[in-house]
Parts: structure tokens; sequence; C-alpha cells
């Protein structure tokens, strides 16, 4: 409720400061002032997320029991992401055929620029440089969370298959969890002003009126997010019955919190705590959210295939169906390598339409507005990624009533606690 008068606010400030201060410098200036506060939230969160996956994730994969399990868990995880990463891009081509967002938009020139973006982020040894962590403090450092996720993965097993010998590293991994989640619950405090800065300092500078004059395709792809949206809460009701209306109520905070700040790392946190309250066994929700994060992006997903057809269609250029799918077999590729990588988004579209052969000053026909279309896109990750989570454990047969699993402060001293 905080976060969402947060954002009902921000809107308010942002469009009173846009007409105080008409002159663009000027209004400028001040929406960097107000920025800062949401720049400072999102800081805090970054430090956070680094030592929570990487304590998270050990214990675990370290509470799974052996290998086997594992494996099983991880390819179930993987099915799960592959097949919503398909029906997502084939959402995004479906309503970009029906709704034709880019017809009727008027080019102007673009010049050469593409806001320095770069498609280098696509060469095989930049993928591996993103997966493959030199040092685990470095990737800690940097925030490179799929590079956190391997070296979790390979400690987890390691101190699991040593038995006995290992129980002391993961109960105090488990010890260094609670910790962090005591922190996030300190810098939660602070997200109704964040959500306010983030939003009042985007209108300060842009204006309301920069939604009218996209609003055709602002409402066409929110209208194939609300599509997907749907479809994943009639996939979840299918899996989880009744249950799955409260599994959504739950993950009301994190979907506004993901929203308002543009970030699906400011919710990664809440929606970690949500689910083990609502009966994801801890290992289950450490393991599968962390992975979630870099392999099961759906709101992007349904952007990169949108957002391309919409720069061809803004062009006069009609692609034949044998061409958008190869776009969107490119981006079910690319996409999966740009963990850690600013502006993801735009980067893996910039790099489709380099591929074949469109034009990439299109891009400059998003950018302006892709803080709103971001809003979106996050949003609808922390759907996916939660419903993804409270699957796996449903197809491990080990989803527990609400409550079951309620993150409680770790007993020091003592054995620590196994969940």
């Amino acid at each position: 409720m905080h976060v969402m008068g947060g954002l009902v606010l921000g809107i308010a400030i942002g469009t009173a400061r846009y007409y105080s201060f008409p002159n663009k410098d000027t209004a400028a200036a001040l929406a960097g002032y107000m920025s800062l506060i949401s720049a400072v939230f999102l800081h805090l969160i970054k430090m956070i997320i680094g030592p929570l996956v990487l304590s998270t994730l050990i214990v675990g994969i370290g509470h799974m029991g052996d290998a086997a399990t594992v494996g099983r868990v991880g390819s179930k995880t993987m099915a799960w992401f592959v097949s919503a990463s398909v029906v997502s891009l084939a959402l995004g081509l479906l309503m970009a055929n029906l709704l034709h967002p880019g017809v009727g938009i008027v080019i102007a020139d673009q010049g050469a620029n593409t806001a320095n973006l770069s498609t280098q982020s696509f060469s095989l040894s930049s993928f591996v440089d993103h997966l493959v962590p030199t040092s685990v403090f470095k990737s800690l450092a940097e925030g490179e969370i799929l590079q956190i996720v391997v070296f979790a993965v390979f400690a987890g097993i390691a101190l699991m298959a040593l038995g006995d010998v290992g129980r002391p590293l993961i109960d105090l991994a488990d010890r260094v969890s609670h910790m962090m989640l005591k922190i996030t619950s300190y810098v939660m405090l602070m997200a109704p002003i964040a959500v306010c800065a983030s939003l009042a300092s985007v209108i300060t500078k842009s204006g309301p009126g920069i939604l009218l004059n996209f609003a055709k395709f602002l409402g066409s792809f929110y209208l194939t997010l609300f599509i997907l949206w749907m479809l994943l809460i009639v996939v979840g009701y299918l899996l989880l019955g009744r249950r799955m209306f409260d599994l959504v109520k739950r993950m009301r905070e994190p979907f506004l919190l993901a929203f308002s700040t543009a970030s699906s790392e400011a919710s990664y946190p809440k929606i970690l705590d949500q689910l083990v309250r609502f009966g994801v066994p801890k290992r289950i929700a450490s393991f599968v959210l962390p992975l979630g994060y870099s392999f099961n992006l759906d709101g992007t997903m349904a952007y990169t295939t949108f957002a391309t057809l919409f720069i061809a269609q803004a062009y006069g250029i009609d692609l034949s169906m044998g061409t958008q799918l190869a776009i969107a077999g490119t981006l079910m590729l690319t996409s999966k390598g740009v963990a850690g990588v600013p502006r993801a988004s735009l980067v893996v579209i910039l790099a489709t339409l380099h591929q074949f052969g469109l034009p990439e000053p299109g891009l400059f026909l998003i950018i302006g507005i892709d803080q709103f279309l971001d809003m979106g896109r996050s949003a609808t990750n922390v759907i996916g990624n939660s419903l993804a989570a409270a699957a796996v454990a449903k197809f491990e047969n080990s989803l527990d009533e609400p409550g079951v699993n309620a993150i409680k402060p770790a007993a020091i001293p003592g054995p620590g606690i196994h969940v």
C-alpha cells in the first residue's frame, strides 16, 4: 500500500514539476537531483543481491540431499524456463502482427548513432565472460548474477558431497542469508520514497505527454503484457488450483516495486521471502529464483520480438513469417547471454536489427520511452519467476501449506536451520 502511494505521489509531483519548470535544462537538472534518491535505493538493493543469491543458493543446494536431486530439480527448472520463453516470444510476435503498432509512425532523421549501445556483447567469448567467473569476489563486486550462480552451484554441490564436514559452512551460509534478509527489511523501508522519486524524475524530465505521443505502441505492448499475465495466471491455476490467487496476492508488493522502479532486482528479496511464506521450500526457492533472473525474463522476451517488429513496421519493412521465426529463435539464444549487460533489452534488439539488416536508428523510436516499457517488463518478470519457483516445488511434490517454511531468524549459537 505504501509503495502504491509512492507511485501515485510520484506521478503527481512529476507532472506538477514538469509544468512548473518549462525550461528543459532546468527540468533535467531537477530530475537529476530527484533521481539520486532512487539511485541510492537501487545501489542498496544491488549491495544486497550478490551476497543474498550466493548464500541462499548454497544453502538451497546443500539441503537438496544429493547430486541426483540437484540435477532433477535443475532439469525441471530449465524446461520450464525454455517453455515460458518460447510462449513469451511467440506472444510478442503474434500481438505485433495483429495490432501493427509501428504502422503510421513518422520517422524523423535519427542519425547514425545508436545511443552508444554495442552488439559486441553477443560474441561467444563475451558470453563466456558473463558466465564463468574468474573470481567470486570480483563477481560479487560487479554484480554479475550469472557468475555468482555458477560459483554457488559448484560450492553447494561440493559442500553437499562433503556431508558432515561441509555442514558448518552450510550453516554459516544460512546465517549469512538471514542477515541479508534482515538488512533487506531495513532497505525496504525506503522503497515508497524511492518509487516516488523515480517516477517524479522521469515525468519531470519527459513530461506526461511522452505517453500520449506513443500511446498506440505503449497501449499495444501493455495489452500484450496483460495477456501474458493472464496466461501465466491460468497456467498457475491449472497447476496450483486456488492457491494461485494467494500467490498473486503475495506478489502484489514485489510487482509494484519492480514496476515503479523498473528494476527486477529491487523485488528479488521480497519475492524470495514471499515464496517461502507461500509454501515453496527455501531450498527450491533459493535454487530457482536466481536462475530465473538470468534465464526466465518473460516480460523481456515478449518485448524483444514486439519491439523488433514495431521498428520494422515503422520503416515499412514487410517481414515474412520465416524471417520472424528466425528473429524469435535468435532472440531466444542471444537474450540468455546478457546477464549484467547495461540496458540489456535494447542491446538484444540492436544486435537483432544488425543481424537481420533492419534499420538500427529505429532503436531511437523506443529509447525515449524505454523507462515506461521497462516498468512493465520488470513487473512481468516478477510473476514469471514466482510462478516458476512454485511450479517446480509442485512438480517435486514439495509445496507446503502457507507459513510452514516462513523464514525465521537463525539461532546463534546452534546447529543452524535446515529448511
